[in-house]
C-alpha cells in the first residue's frame, strides 16, 4: 500500500503524539544544561568539554531513541536519527580527545548546531500540514542555526562568553521542545 505525503505526515504526528515525552526530555535535558552553563560561567575548559560531551551525547541517545520509536509509514523517523548519531558521534569524539583545543570544540559545537537546526526545520516542514504551532520547532531550528553561524563566525569568544552563549542557546532551545511536547500532548488528548 502506497501512502501519499499527507498521511504518511498524519502517521508520524500520530506516533509524536504518543511518544511527547520523549520531547519533552530532551527539552528538560537541554534546560538543565543550559543553567549549569549559565550557574558556572567560569569553570574551566576541561569541565565545559565534559558537561558538553555528556550533554551531546545524553541528547544524541534520546533522538535515536525518539526517531526509531517515532515511524512514519513504518519506517523509523531518519531525520531524528541522524541528529541523534551527529550527537552521539560528538559527545565520543569530546570524551577520546579531551585534550581538543577550545578552538575546535567551538567549531564542532557550531557545526553540531547547524545541522540540528537543519534537520529540525526540516522536520517542520514535513508535518506543517498535520500540526499546529510547527512553527516552534521551526523556530527552535532556526534558533540553533543562528547559534551555530555565531559559534563559527567568532570563534575567538572568551571561554566566559562562549559557556553563557551555550547555556541561553540550550535553555531557549530546550523551552522549544517543552513547549511542542506539550503541545503534541494537548492535542493527543483533544
Amino acid at each position: 500500500m502506497q501512502l501519499n505525503a499527507e498521511n504518511f505526515g498524519l502517521q508520524a504526528l500520530e506516533r509524536m503524539q504518543k511518544e511527547w515525552g520523549w520531547i519533552a526530555l530532551r527539552g528538560l535535558c537541554a534546560v538543565i544544561f543550559g543553567l549549569l552553563a549559565l550557574a558556572l560561567p567560569g569553570i574551566t575548559l576541561t569541565v565545559l568539554v565534559i558537561l558538553w560531551g555528556s550533554y551531546a551525547l545524553v541528547d544524541g541517545v534520546l533522538a535515536v531513541v525518539a526517531g526509531v520509536r517515532m515511524r512514519e509509514g513504518g519506517k523509523p523517523l531518519w531525520p531524528l536519527i541522524v541528529v541523534g548519531l551527529l550527537g552521539i558521534a560528538a559527545g565520543v569524539v569530546t570524551f577520546l580527545w579531551p585534550g581538543v583545543t577550545a578552538l575546535t570544540l567551538i567549531f564542532i559545537i557550531g557545526f553540531w548546531a547547524i545541522a540540528v537546526g537543519l534537520f529540525q526545520i526540516i522536520a517542520a516542514v514535513r508535518l506543517r500540514k498535520q500540526i499546529e504551532g510547527e512553527w516552534l520547532h521551526a523556530l527552535s531550528g532556526l534558533l540553533s542555526i543562528v547559534f551555530g553561524l555565531a559559534v563559527v563566525l567568532r570563534p575567538g569568544a572568551g571561554a566566559i562568553a562562549f559557556a553563557w552563549l551555550i547555556g541561553w542557546f540550550a535553555i531557549f532551545f530546550g523551552v522549544m521542545l517543552i513547549a511542542m511536547a506539550f503541545k503534541l500532548r494537548s492535542r493527543r488528548a483533544a
